[in-house]
């Protein structure tokens, strides 16, 4: 029986970090199929990211998501009480079991984001 070798680490390193810093191919791909997915909605930029958001709720999704696209509803013009509406909606649905997670989520994306935040001032500082 023949192990296949790992591939080379380095290279894998770069591919997370360039994702992880909002480059490469994956990234661009990505927001290329947002935007034909807002084109193609007919929706209005407040109901397009409250189904977003509900969606991420369903799926459980990482706290990276919810930081992505509420930061994006917020410029959208989506409130705070927007945002917890359409968790008060879905809670029937999916369960208060998803929608705790769902919040506990949506806590942790804007910790991250305050911390990156600080972090790049004090880069600027320097």
């Amino acid at each position: 029986m023949t192990i296949p070798e790992p591939r080379e680490a380095s290279a894998t390193q770069s591919a997370l970090s360039d994702i992880a810093s909002g480059d490469g191919p994956v990234l661009e791909r990505l927001v290329a199929m947002n935007l034909d997915s807002f084109e193609n909605s007919g929706l209005d930029d407040r109901t397009y990211f409250l189904v977003r958001l509900a969606a991420l709720v369903a799926m459980d999704a990482a706290p990276v998501s919810y930081l992505i696209n509420l930061g994006l509803a917020s410029e959208a013009g989506v409130t705070v009480e927007d945002a917890q509406g359409a968790l008060i909606a879905v809670a029937p649905v999916v369960g208060s079991a998803r929608v705790a997670s769902a919040a506990g989520k949506i806590l942790r994306a804007f910790g991250l984001a305050a911390a990156a935040a600080g972090v790049e001032e004090e880069v600027a500082k320097a």
